[in-house]
């Protein structure tokens, strides 16, 4: 069996506090407030239902797509619903964070260190890695740092479970984990994953870079340092994974990022939420953007907002930008990761020969 660690997806929101309430301004005082009503115990998990429709479905269409019927049966009725996930993966969003709150998630001079630690450690892995996908080291790093603190925060489900969770409890977006519930019974059975000890995320994304089970199968490498491809233990496969990701999804090595902009135009500025090289530095500084850019003017690039705690703020994203939130799609995560990485380089080089 391979020990399986694991981080739970970082959530891009919070929740907010609740109002107090005012307290009434005449001098009488206020009538106690009814008796809170007990909250209801959580729903425990339960096993699934095998007969259920949508089941047999599944079961049904794993069959034709090669896998044993038999097996396919026999994981199923290990999987146990979990209430839980649904609950998080429903969760509202009352409050999306800044630019500026975000980054200091991500910036703390205990995950810089430790990105530079792990450098260190790794130096040839991370060297070869480097050269054979054309993908600068800290970027590799960086992406870990994010995503899992280089592996200290696991997750703490069992994928088998989180994936049967969404795939027959969460209409909306059941297509979707049905579909990674195929994968990941696909790769239990071809990397010898033992699919009721593998931990991860409530949306089922598995190893130290967070890969869902299609991605897993696609991406994943083996780095040649032990047969198979383990994204739990194996540094060799866990880099060589992300900079085959990255490299797959068009990285220009030595190519930039990100640039510093800021909007001085007259007329109010609306960006998209999305990320897509749609523009072009000459277009964005058409528009009023001074950009920190010396290249060319029909360099694809795009406007991302990039809020300061006293004050809006923009920066321009290029190509390497957009392949970053291939990873993960949010613009937020990928200044979060560009400049990890940048902080992680500067303190490495900074104190390395």
């Amino acid at each position: 069996m391979k020990p399986c660690r694991l981080s739970t997806l970082i959530a891009l929101t919070w929740l907010s506090a609740p109002a107090l309430a005012q307290q009434p301004a005449a001098a009488t005082p206020p009538a106690p407030p009814p008796a809170a009503t007990p909250a209801a115990p959580a729903a425990a998990p339960a096993p699934f239902d095998l007969t259920r429709p949508e089941i047999v479905a599944f079961v049904d269409a794993a069959a034709k797509e090669g896998l044993n019927r038999q097996q396919v049966l026999q994981l199923l009725g290990q999987a146990e619903a979990q209430p839980r996930i649904i609950d998080l993966i429903t969760r509202p969003a009352e409050r999306t964070l800044q630019w500026w709150e975000y980054r200091a998630r991500f910036l703390g001079d205990e995950r810089i260190d430790a990105g530079v630690a792990l450098w260190r450690a790794q130096r040839e892995l991370l060297a070869a890695t480097a050269h054979r996908y054309q993908v600068s080291p800290q970027y590799l790093l960086a992406i870990l740092g994010v995503e899992t603190f280089y592996g200290r925060i696991t997750g703490r489900y069992r994928v088998l479970d989180a994936l049967a969770t969404l795939a027959f409890d969460y209409p909306p977006r059941a297509p979707f984990f049905s579909s990674e519930l195929l994968q990941f019974m696909r790769l239990v059975r071809e990397e010898k994953i033992e699919a009721t000890a593998a931990l991860g995320s409530y949306a089922g994304a598995m190893g130290l870079g967070q890969f869902m089970p299609s991605s897993y199968r696609r991406y994943a490498v083996d780095g040649g340092a032990q047969p198979g491809r383990d994204l739990w233990t194996d540094m060799s496969d866990v880099f060589g994974s992300v900079a085959n990701y990255l490299h797959e999804h068009g990285w220009q090595y030595g190519a930039p990022v990100l640039a510093e902009a800021r909007f001085t135009g007259a007329t109010p500025l609306t960006l998209p939420d999305g990320v897509a090289l749609n523009d072009t530095v000459g277009g964005l500084r058409a528009r009023g953007f001074q950009i920190d850019f010396g290249g060319g003017e029909d360099t694809a690039a795009v406007a991302v907002v990039a809020n300061q705690a006293d004050a809006p703020g923009h920066r321009v994203g290029f190509r390497n930008f957009f392949v970053i939130t291939r990873y993960n799609r949010s613009p937020l995560y990928a200044m979060a990761v560009n400049d990890l990485a940048e902080a992680i380089a500067a303190r490495y080089y900074g104190a390395t020969p």
